[in-house]
């Protein structure tokens, strides 16, 4: 279980980074929002073609990239020279920096790297598997972000969550000492959502310690199921501190948000 206990619960987590200030999933946007006060950051990783996990959401680098390959096509050295930063200048030219068209693609072990920083070594980094159900691959990044985190020493500072629970489960057989947490999707799973039982019992089943619900459905029902199974509840996407004050009074353990600056700020001004 990461143990960065000291700091106000729930805990602020970048989403791909301070990704509503930089481009998402680049070393850069880590950096902002562990310099911001986040207690740890939130990415993506698949398996480029030579089987290195890279940081990336989507299954193409068309929407940051504009590259029209697979990123399972591509290996990782070329996935690294890949400008995946100059769309945010484009997008957004009132947060435009020279440095941001310097963003490539970069590895888990990259962002690992950057994470044992004597000086940041104490934050956290949930690190969201892609698989895109393809089953045939999922095992086998399990298996590499396993070996990235073992190889880093960070298994007491790295969550592995998805939505796929198969290769959630995999990651415990593989190393039981590294936390899991269950994703699950709204759209994929209304009625599951909507009883509580049934997803509590499949986060379980699959070994996690976490379960990561969407904002619109983390309601008082499912959090208290949450905390009956002692499942820590971590909530995506929440960037309206006024979302974590109307439910101050829940166990949340962490929110995962855009824009860690401004939620850490809102959440150390109400303690």
């Amino acid at each position: 279980m990461p143990n960065d206990y000291s700091q106000t619960l729930p805990l602020v987590i970048g989403h791909r980074g301070a990704s509503a200030l930089a481009p998402e999933n680049t070393l850069i946007a880590f950096e902002t929002a562990l310099a911001d006060g986040a207690a740890g950051i939130e990415l993506d990783v698949r398996l480029a073609r030579d089987g290195v996990p890279v940081v990336i959401h989507d299954s193409t680098s068309r929407r940051t990239g504009l590259r029209e390959e697979a990123v399972a096509s591509l290996a990782s050295s070329e996935l690294g020279q890949i400008d995946v930063g100059s769309w945010f200048n484009r997008a957004y030219p009132q947060k435009a920096r020279a440095d941001y068209s310097r963003q490539f693609v970069p590895t888990l072990d990259q962002v690992f790297d950057l994470l044992s920083k004597r000086h940041i070594r104490s934050k956290i980094a949930y690190v969201e598997m892609k698989t895109d159900n393809a089953e045939d691959t999922s095992l086998e990044l399990a298996r590499s972000v396993v070996q990235s985190i073992k190889r880093h020493h960070l298994q007491s500072h790295v969550v592995v969550v998805s939505f796929n629970l198969r290769a959630v489960a995999h990651i415990k057989t593989v190393e039981s000492f590294i936390t899991t947490g269950a994703s699950f999707e709204p759209l994929r799973h209304p009625l599951k959502i909507i009883r509580g039982q049934p997803i509590m019992t499949e986060a379980l089943e699959c070994g996690a310690s976490q379960i990561l619900l969407h904002r619109l459905v983390a309601t008082r029902c499912l959090l208290e199921l949450a905390a009956e199974n002692q499942l820590r509840p971590v909530i995506w996407t929440v960037d309206d501190p006024r979302w974590v004050r109307r439910r101050a009074s829940f166990s949340i353990y962490a929110v995962i948000t855009n824009n860690p600056a401004e939620m850490t700020r809102a959440i150390a001004g109400d303690n």
